[in-house]
């Protein structure tokens, strides 16, 4: 179980997240090689409190605002991807639990630094039994699942008629098995394994029906109510994603900030690269395209937050369209990221240099389903043209 010792209050959780940056980013080469974010990072992220984010304040959670939210996580994004996307994927698991039956959300908080992973794709299976269900099969894509105290797998249950019901279930790590099978070239120190259930037993109180709650229909009493907790998940998805994407680009800027002062073009007369015309060029054009995800994110966080604070329901054009901006400042940060990749040399592709590691987490991100920039236009395109989303995932 995750320790408890993070400050109350979240007043000034950006700047601890900050503080932490050169604790992280001298981590990061360590974390890929080991295909999971090192416990110095996950302790440390835990005492500043970014694990309370999402956790109701009635368990020593902070409820942060969405806003505070994307600047925590692009800060830890801008210091490592990984550990960036680990953290959003537990921040949004624990947004997750908050809506499950009151029961399960005291057995899930026994201590508001609990760290909760997650997975949406449905790899496994639900049999009902007296009390509940037996879930077996595979979950891939578990991140973080190795620092986590407790998984909610997805999994599809059989019914009488009609296609199968997904269900989020919360089960303890302890009582799931977790495959050493993360070998990727993008957000490689995630450590989104596979976790395994074998007949492993929930009750009915730690299951959360995934079609309702697209809806905006989840069993918590105590929440229920709370606006807070009435923001759209999968919209939230793309606000946090695009933290990560956006905490990339800006370390793209950065590290190519500080590489073409001191090195050269080879085979050229410049001695040094900040010198070079095109260097200007490509540094201008890529810092535009971050900044130009940076408005789109800030556009997509005041439509969320302004929703949440007058009530309003959200048509299904808003909903597309926060889906297709979190696509395409994902795609911004991504050929940011190419831009400065290709403009940083051979030296570049050292493994101890950040840019090549940057890129590839950049791509990595892109290659979400949920986030795939062309989905997402499409998407949108579609909604725009009048017809069906196609999808009742918005």
């Amino acid at each position: 179980m995750a320790g408890s010792s993070a400050p109350r209050s979240d007043a000034d959780l950006v700047e601890r997240v900050r503080g932490l940056h050169p604790l992280i980013r001298s981590h990061s080469a360590e974390a890929e090689r080991r295909r999971r974010v090192t416990g110095e990072v996950v302790e440390a992220l835990s005492g500043a409190g970014v694990h309370r984010m999402n956790v109701p304040r009635r368990h020593g959670g902070y409820q942060t605002s969405l806003r505070t939210q994307i600047e925590v996580l692009s800060e830890v994004s801008a210091a490592c991807g990984s550990a960036g996307y680990m953290a959003l994927i537990q921040a949004g698991s624990a947004f997750i639990a908050a809506l499950f039956p009151d029961e399960a959300q005291d057995e899930i908080f026994t201590s508001p630094d609990v760290r909760v992973g997650g997975t949406l794709v449905p790899g496994s299976k639900a049999v009902p039994v007296d009390g509940g269900y037996a879930v077996s099969g595979k979950s891939p894509f578990a991140t973080g699942c190795q620092d986590a105290d407790w998984h909610l797998l997805t999994a599809l249950a059989d019914t009488e008629q009609g296609p199968p019901e997904m269900l989020w279930l919360a089960i303890p790590l302890a009582d799931l098995e977790v495959l050493d099978d993360w070998e990727v070239t993008g957000l490689a120190g995630s450590g989104s394994n596979t976790v395994v259930a074998e007949k492993v037993f929930v009750p009915a109180h730690r299951v959360l029906p995934v079609g309702p709650l697209l809806a905006g229909e989840f069993p918590s009493l105590r929440n229920r109510d709370d606006a807070f907790y009435g923001m759209p998940l999968l919209l939230l998805f793309s606000a946090w994603t695009g933290a990560n994407a956006l905490g990339l680009g800006r370390a793209a800027l950065t590290e190519f900030g500080e590489r073409v002062r001191r090195r050269g073009i080879t085979y050229t007369f410049y001695e040094r690269q900040s010198e070079a015309p095109v260097t200007h060029l490509q540094f201008a054009e890529a810092e535009m395209k971050v900044s130009a995800a940076e408005l789109l994110a800030a556009d997509l966080v005041e439509s969320i937050e302004s929703k949440t604070a007058g009530g309003e329901p959200y048509t299904t054009e808003e909903r597309a369209r926060i889906r297709a901006q979190c696509g395409y400042l994902a795609r911004l940060c991504k050929e940011a990221g190419d831009l400065i990749g290709s403009a940083s040399g051979a030296s570049s592709l050292h493994r101890e240099v950040p840019i090549q590691r940057i890129v590839r987490d950049l791509n990595a991100l892109s290659l979400h389903s949920y986030v795939n920039p062309a989905t997402n236009l499409e998407l949108y395109g579609r909604v725009l043209s009048g017809l069906d989303p196609g999808t009742p995932f918005l």
